[in-house]
């Protein structure tokens, strides 16, 4: 089944459950069973030659769903070996009746114990759901270290063992998955924090339960999708002409800079943006009118700096800006101006030292470390609570916030977030957030809405990294992800 678009709080998955047993009335052990089916499925199409798995099973619901795939798995033929951290006569409700069931049948239980694992070609982590909370008692971390350690492929039930389910951050420990199969909907531990680092390949089944309209089960996350892109993005009328899509100032390029400008400059016109100016210090103009010879490039005065923003329907503000007098002041002018705003790199750090300027038609692009000095916090601070570092960034700043990372969010004061799970390792390189600044600039100067633009633009950059990623994510520079751009804004 494709993965939904609404991500939600493993609080409202828990109600999700008690809507579908007690308003749906669809028995709970029904849904235990209709999770072993589909997670045994999915565990077969994965590992089609494994004969011989291990399922870890603790001592709640989803250990109850690891009995079921047990029960189902002996039925199919395979061997199974059960290993419990919690003795069968101590479970209660659905998870009980799943181990009598399994027992039943013919299967034994055994004490988990690590060696075990070595008799298995997968494992199937059935240890703890979205309920773990707190930092895991020591004999549970023994075993999620003792499952790691076995060197065998894990597939993760609901969601990897010791995963926060709402922040994606371990608790203490985490099983490392090579898959997972969640149910029901879509948990934000898993794609924010450190959650796909411990997901792997990430499957989904409904278990045929609908999500009802209303406040309470109103998505925390949505994730983007190329769909996205085609609606905002349609073809072009033939009557259209360079004034038809924008005219983009990207602001920066100080003394000794002239890279980074060039590579938002060049990224706003891959995109689509009809007319792009480069305003630099005055000794960057040959270099980038030599490399790039359809940006305009002027040496920025800041004396007639007026007249360049009064031309701009968007000014992109940062990349390779510096932070000397002559930025604070650039800085300043530009905001002054008025112009839909994009805002990156040493401009955000002038904004972090300043900390008293809000306007509600900027967009912000923080990278971790940047989002903590304007928050005056730590990078690992902003890591570790991703969503909260976003609602913070927007009641501080205003506008529309962009926190780039593994898992970038885009958010508004009063909008539901959204979270690009696309983009690669090898996009942690040089100039990369120069270029999503131009494609996001790009966007802007094309569609108006600063929510929409940092939206598309970080889908299409991060489609583009991964295209441009296909030969291998060591050694990607940024100006292979422009190259790549082209494709993702022509769906």
């Amino acid at each position: 089944m494709a993965l939904p678009t609404a991500i939600y709080r493993a609080t409202q998955v828990r109600e999700l459950d008690d809507y579908a047993i007690q308003t749906l009335g669809i028995p709970g052990y029904s849904l235990m069973k209709r999770a072993g089916e589909a997670g045994l499925r999915a565990l077969r199409s994965r590992w089609p030659t494994a004969h011989r798995i291990a399922v870890v099973c603790g001592g709640g619901n989803n250990g109850g769903d690891g009995y079921v795939i047990a029960r189902f798995a002996r039925a199919a033929g395979l061997t199974v070996t059960v290993l419990a951290a919690v003795p069968v006569e101590s479970l209660r409700g659905d998870a009980q009746r799943a181990a009598e069931e399994f027992q039943a049948s013919g299967g034994q239980v055994h004490p988990f114990t690590a060696a075990a694992l070595q008799q298995c070609e997968v494992i199937v982590d059935a240890l703890l759901g979205i309920g773990a909370k707190g930092t895991l008692r020591p004999e549970v971390i023994a075993i999620v270290e003792a499952i790691n350690a076995a060197g065998r492929p894990v597939f993760a039930v609901d969601i990897p063992s010791g995963l926060c389910a709402d922040s994606g951050m371990p608790l203490g420990a985490a099983v490392r998955a090579e898959s997972t199969m969640t149910y029901v909907g879509l948990k934000s531990g898993l794609f924010i924090g450190d959650g796909p680092e411990y997901v792997g390949s990430l499957l989904f089944d409904d278990l045929e339960v609908t999500v009802p309209q209303g406040a309470q089960f109103a998505p925390r996350l949505l994730r983007a999708s190329e769909d996205d892109i085609a609606r905002a993005l349609p073809r072009r009328r033939r009557a259209s002409h360079k004034g038809s899509f924008g005219h983009v100032l990207v602001v920066g390029g100080g003394p000794g800079m002239p890279g980074a400008v060039r590579l938002a400059g060049e990224s706003a016109l891959r995109v689509g943006a009809g007319l792009v100016t480069v305003a630099v210090a005055p000794e960057n103009v040959a270099s980038i009118s030599a490399g790039c010879p359809e940006l305009i490039v002027v040496g920025l005065d800041v004396a007639h700096f007026d007249a360049l923003l009064a031309n701009a329907d968007v000014v992109a503000i940062g990349p390779g800006l510096g932070r000397s007098a002559w930025a604070w002041e650039v800085l300043g002018a530009t905001v002054a101006a008025g112009k839909p705003l994009v805002v990156d790199a040493d401009a955000l750090n002038i904004l972090a030292e300043d900390r008293m300027l809000r306007a509600d038609s900027w967009i912000l692009t923080p990278h971790p470390g940047e989002a903590g000095r304007l928050l005056g916090t730590s990078t690992a601070a902003v890591q570790a609570d991703r969503l909260g570092a976003l609602e913070q960034l927007c009641a501080t700043y205003g506008g529309t916030i962009v926190l780039k990372g593994a898992g970038t969010l885009v958010g508004r004061a009063g909008d539901t977030p959204q979270l690009c799970e696309r983009g690669n390792p090898g996009m942690a390189s040089a100039g990369m957030g120069d270029v999503l600044t131009g494609v996001i600039a790009g966007m802007l100067a094309q569609l108006g809405d600063p929510l929409l633009a940092a939206r598309i633009g970080v889908l299409v950059h991060a489609l583009a990294g991964d295209a441009a990623a296909r030969g291998g994510e060591r050694g990607l520079i940024a100006r292979d992800v422009i190259g790549e751009l082209r494709t993702w804004v022509n769906l």
